[in-house]
Parts: structure tokens; sequence; C-alpha cells
């Protein structure tokens, strides 16, 4: 049932919260009043998925917004779907259901509607999300995501989440949690990045396959964080065979890259602080790309990643070195 359902539910949309000009490798730093405001903005507007994770460190300003909102009246609950991530540090057994409970007490929450892994490279635990040797290198762990998983399926028994699901996985690792002996719940979603740039053809082929909703983050091209992205590589949005589409349909380029996600069965995550882009991202259900419009923008495709996480690129698991 839930899975059905997902698809209808995700797409009363997406806040991700982020400052171009503030990230470290792992987590995006945002002044705290600027995540707060464009929470509440977004509820204001009219959306009602808002995407976060423990390591985006605005938990506790997301809560504080849909709590708010909630007591004057504006939404309910049951209107929203709140997604959280598990992050890379809290993979051991013991540590899954502490940290969804953090995450909870951080959203003022009783439960969420999705939790999912964040990564499938388990980080050493501790206080610092970042855990670093002595020679700055990331300290990763040996954590079986498949334990993990176990320990999501339990949450999800006690009540604390809805859903469960993954995120930047490839297929062959969500094979390994589908084929995993005594498995409850299987995945209802994999989060990856996915744009024109980097279309996931064949990972959606094999998520469809198995009843996965896919989820695109990085749908407009990312926002190019510095520490992140290749600051050479392609502007998407300035992408001229994109332009020309966007101009036939009298719309913008995001709301023909959004539009594209969509009628390829692909629930996109939109960026923004401004309510005028918001507004402007919700019209994507207005209009359709034409059969030309969508084989003409499935020729941008070039497999290239903005966000390779090459933090985590030294561990085994390491999904970025299958095709999909």
């Amino acid at each position: 049932m839930y899975n059905s359902q997902l698809w209808k539910t995700f797409w009363n949309f997406i806040v991700h919260h982020y400052d171009g000009e503030k990230e470290d490798l792992v987590k995006i730093n945002v002044p705290k009043s600027k995540s707060l405001e464009a929470a509440c903005l977004a509820l204001d507007v009219g959306y009602r998925h808002v995407d976060t994770a423990y390591a985006y460190q605005v938990e506790e300003e997301i809560g504080q917004a849909i709590q708010s909102k909630i007591k004057a009246g504006v939404v309910k609950r049951e209107d929203l779907f709140i997604t959280t991530k598990l992050w890379c540090g809290c993979f051991r057994p013991e540590l899954v259901k502490p940290a969804l409970e953090k995450s909870l007490k951080n959203l003022q929450l009783d439960y969420v509607d999705l939790y999912l892994i964040h990564y499938p490279v388990p980080m050493k635990p501790g206080d610092n999300e970042s855990p670093l040797d002595e020679n700055g290198k990331f300290l990763l762990d040996t954590v079986d995501f498949c334990d993990t998983w176990e320990r999501l399926e339990e949450c999800k028994d006690a009540g604390l989440v809805k859903s469960i699901g993954v995120s930047n996985f490839n297929h062959r690792q969500l094979e390994r949690i589908l084929n995993k002996p005594g498995l409850k719940y299987k995945p209802v979603c994999n989060q990856v990045e996915c744009h024109l740039y980097l279309n996931q053809s064949k990972l959606l082929d094999y998520c469809e396959s198995k009843d996965i909703v896919l989820v695109a983050y990085g749908a407009l091209g990312t926002q190019r964080y510095k520490e992140w992205v290749d600051q050479n590589s392609p502007v998407l949005l300035n992408d001229p065979v994109l332009c020309d589409v966007a101009k036939k349909n009298k719309r913008s380029p995001a709301l023909i890259a959004l539009r594209y996600l969509i009628q390829r069965g692909i629930v996109p995550l939109a960026q923004s602080f401004k309510g005028n882009e918001m507004r402007e991202n919700l019209q994507v259900f207005g209009f359709q790309l034409s059969p030309e419009d969508m084989k003409t923008l499935d020729g941008l495709n070039k497999n290239f990643r903005y966000l390779p996480a090459e933090f985590l690129v030294d561990h085994p698991e390491y999904p970025f070195v299958e095709e999909y």
C-alpha cells in the first residue's frame, strides 16, 4: 500500500535547505534563521513534502517551522510527508534507533513518513559527523548495510517511521537488500542524483522492475556547492538545447528540467530559498512535454555526475563505480 501511494504523496514536492557559500564535505551549514524562514515560506506556498537529513543540520529549524504552521492552522501533520536520513556514522545496528529518535526529537515529531540510509558507505561512529584520521581522510567502517537495514525494519514496526528506503545505492547494492534472507520490507525508494545530464535510465528501469520509486536530487543540476562541485562543470540550466525546448514551450528551463523527470516517473527534488522560485516550481503540473521534446531532452544525457561523493571513494561499497 505505502509504495503504491508514495509517488503521489511525494509530489506534494520538496524543500531542501542549503547555503551555496557555506558548506563542508558532508554537511551543508545554513544560517539558522534562514533555514527556518525558508521552511515556513515553503509550507505557506503549498509545499507538503519536506526532505531533510541529520547531516544537513537543519532538522531543528524544520521542526520549528512544522510546529508553528500546525499551530497556526496552515497544515495538519497528516497532510505532510517528512523525509529524513540515517547518517553514515550510525550504521552499527545499536546506533540506528537512537539516531532516528534524535532526528524525531529535532523535528518535534512522533514519526517520519520516510527514513533513508543516506549512503551505502559506513563511517566510524562518534560525536563528529565527519571523522577524519591524521591525514585528513575520512574514517570509514566495515558495517554491512544489510544489518543496518534490519534495524530500519524494526523502527518501522515500532511506528517511528511509515516507510523506509535508501539513497545513493547502485543496483547491485539494492539487489543485496532485496535478496537478504528474512527481508521484511523492501526499500520503497532510492534517492539519487538525477537530471538531464545524468538521466539514470538504466537505474530507473531496474527500480521500476522492483517497484522502487526513483527520487532525484540535483534535479536542476545542483546548486554548484564550491566544496563539492567542479566550478568548471557545465551549468545545466544554461544548456542551449534545454533553453530551446523551454522557449518552445514558453516555460523556464527549470520547469522543463523538472517536467522531464516527472514524465519519466521520477520524483524530482527542487531547491530554493526564494518564494517566486518555489511558486514557479509548483507550475510543473500545468503542462506536458511532447514525445519529440522528451526525445530531444533524452539526448542531453552525458552520464555526468556533479556530486561524486569522493570522500567515500576508498570504501569497497562506494556506489558510483557501477554504471548504474
